[in-house]
């Protein structure tokens, strides 16, 4: 039976530091992997921090958030992901960036997930381009759908690709003044479309805001698997893409969608 082993790394964030950022996360993805981790999770805006000065943080294309995962994709043989603040390739000058999704693979090719919901709430949308594409990867036989933080609260995303999905993962910079509805959502996107979802969320403090992780892993019947809150970790747990189809076959409801 086909397993992949997922690591959630809940870690904090030197704000607007990314190279202090990535010494800090070197030991808790080796960590990751040393407890066989196939697939790697960081938060989003891993390096910076979820800060609105694009001006100051955003990154060419390949710039050093992407290489830094690349670099720890192919060292470790992982797949390892997170969100970065990026430049589209060959974006025109005053072009904004996007808060995008990269997936470094252990051969060191990447795949990109755009934010779909920008956080209006806190201005995004005025300094990160709005994403139009899904992304779904098949990682250790598992059919992998990749979202970022807002996008949590809009179910009709995650409906939208469910049929080829046995787990989402959700990277995130939710704060902890609203984390009973990071906790609940997580939970209602893994029983509404019948897979696992993997939330990982940074802890610590930046831009005046507060972050207690709550990071977790729930399965395709809504059981959470392991979570934390307020502390530095890594979390475990196994992707089993046959007990998805198992649960699907035994509850139908899918095919009841309008």
């Amino acid at each position: 039976m086909s397993t992949l082993r997922v690591g959630v790394v809940q870690h904090d964030i030197a704000w607007e530091q990314p190279a202090e950022t990535f010494a800090r996360l070197e030991g808790p993805i080796a960590a990751a992997a040393g407890g066989g981790a196939q697939l790697v999770v960081l938060s989003e805006m891993f390096g910076p921090g979820f800060s609105m000065a694009a001006e100051r943080i955003a990154e060419p294309y390949d710039g050093p958030s992407a290489r830094f995962l690349i670099t720890q994709a192919t060292t470790l043989g992982v797949w390892v992901c997170g969100s970065v603040p990026e430049h589209r390739p060959n974006a025109s000058e005053g072009a904004r960036p996007a808060n995008t999704l990269i997936l470094a693979s252990p051969d060191g090719t990447t795949q990109r997930y755009r934010k779909i919901h920008p956080f209006t709430y806190a201005g995004e949308h005025d300094h990160y381009e709005a994403g139009t594409e899904f992304l779904t990867v098949e990682v250790g036989g598992a059919r992998i759908s990749f979202f970022v933080c807002y996008d949590l609260r809009f179910a009709d995303e995650f409906w939208a690709v469910a049929p080829q999905t046995d787990a989402y993962v959700v990277v995130a910079n939710w704060p902890e003044s609203r984390r009973l509805p990071w906790q609940a959502l997580l939970q209602a996107r893994a029983i509404e479309n019948q897979a696992y979802v993997v939330g990982c969320n940074r802890v610590g403090e930046g831009g005046g805001l507060a972050y207690c992780g709550d990071s977790r892993v729930v399965d395709p019947l809504g059981e959470v698997l392991t979570s934390a809150a307020r502390i530095e970790t890594v979390l475990f747990a196994d992707i089993v893409p046959a007990h998805v189809a198992d649960v699907r076959a035994r509850f139908p409801f899918l095919q009841d969608r309008r």
